[in-house]
């Protein structure tokens, strides 16, 4: 059979267009979008961002929680032996984890009403410290110059004081400048939670943002010579669009990495405080104040301690192992 004439010309042609016509090119994911995928698909990070959805909703809907079991705050010295000051019960339908000694207050409520405290505390300190800390990173790095030695000099001024001793020492200067005592020295005990939470969230500010506008800044330092803000300062791009347009997009895998460390760290120390007596004061609950309770009766009554110990445990290494699911994200020569 033969060909005519063109016939092969026009098949090959015919090919020609429809290889051009193939399936298009996949759209490039930009990092952030590939580090979503990878803690998608890893499930130690799941699990933990499970665990700290519970603890959010718990603080969020703590009020609910507690109505729905039946549990107040209100004590019960019925529940207590007179001459132990210890309770008569460990766990009733009642009172699912028991009540307080000596006063005979619900376990449960003050477990549930904990959470809220702490998680503000870690969130709203690691917040301010993010924005701090990411504004004087880049402004030193960016600008470099008399504004650089500034930045500079306050960030090894706050990283060579003590933080515990610094600690004890604003917490009661602020009740005394702020809290208004009256002439025996009492504060109303709302005053007296608020400046507590205020003074911790400070200290845990001013003491924070340091170490984060130091890595900020070396990123800075490195990012601004690079092809692009060279090229965008070229085009004369204002120096705002440079610093926020530019830079602080390649920035967004350390943040977003220090953040989830921070928030744990501070949960810890704000515990820790508290246990020490320096942090969230009454009526506030935290877990740390229970701790700090419960420390004389753990022999006896150990159910007091185990609680609020475990929760801000498991709270902190769901935190703490979801914070490296992230960092391994970002970070592209890591395989977990």
């Amino acid at each position: 059979m033969s060909i005519p004439p063109g016939a092969e010309q026009t098949a090959v042609a015919e090919g020609e267009d429809v290889a051009l016509e193939g399936p298009a090119p996949r759209e490039g994911k930009s990092p952030t979008q590939i580090a979503l995928e990878r803690l998608r698909k890893d499930k130690i990070a799941i699990v933990c961002l499970v665990v700290i959805t519970l603890f959010v909703l718990m603080a969020i809907f703590q009020t609910q929680i507690t109505n729905i079991v039946g549990v107040n705050d209100q004590p019960d010295v019925l529940l207590i032996d007179p001459t132990t000051t210890l309770p008569t019960i460990t766990s009733t339908p009642d009172h699912p984890l028991g009540v307080e000694p000596q006063t005979g207050r619900d376990l449960f409520y003050r477990w549930v009403h904990g959470a809220r405290p702490s998680l503000l505390v870690g969130i709203f300190a690691a917040t301010m410290t993010l924005l701090i800390g990411i504004t004087m990173g880049l402004l030193a790095g960016f600008l470099g110059g008399w504004v650089d030695r500034v930045i500079s000099w306050w960030v090894d001024f706050l990283l060579s004081l003590p933080f515990l001793i610094m600690a004890f020492a604003i917490v009661p200067i602020a009740m005394a400048r702020f809290g208004s005592p009256d002439a025996s020295g009492f504060i109303e005990d709302d005053k007296r939670a608020l400046i507590g939470m205020a003074s911790l969230v400070t200290i845990l500010v001013v003491f924070g943002w340091p170490s984060l506008c130091r890595l900020i800044r070396g990123e800075v330092l490195s990012l601004r010579e690079r092809e692009f803000v060279q090229a965008s300062r070229a085009l004369g791009a204002p120096s705002r669009r440079v610093l926020f347009k530019e830079m602080l997009p390649n920035l967004l895998g350390p943040i977003i990495v220090n953040y989830t460390v921070m928030i744990p760290a501070f949960i810890s120390i704000e515990a820790g405080l508290s246990f020490l007596g320096i942090g969230l004061q009454p009526p506030t609950i935290s877990w740390g104040q229970t701790i700090a309770s419960a420390q004389s009766s753990f022999e006896t009554y150990p159910i007091y301690m185990w609680v609020p110990t475990l929760s801000i445990a498991l709270l902190v290494l769901a935190l703490s192992l979801f914070g490296d699911a992230v960092s391994d994200a970002f970070n592209p020569q890591t395989r977990r």
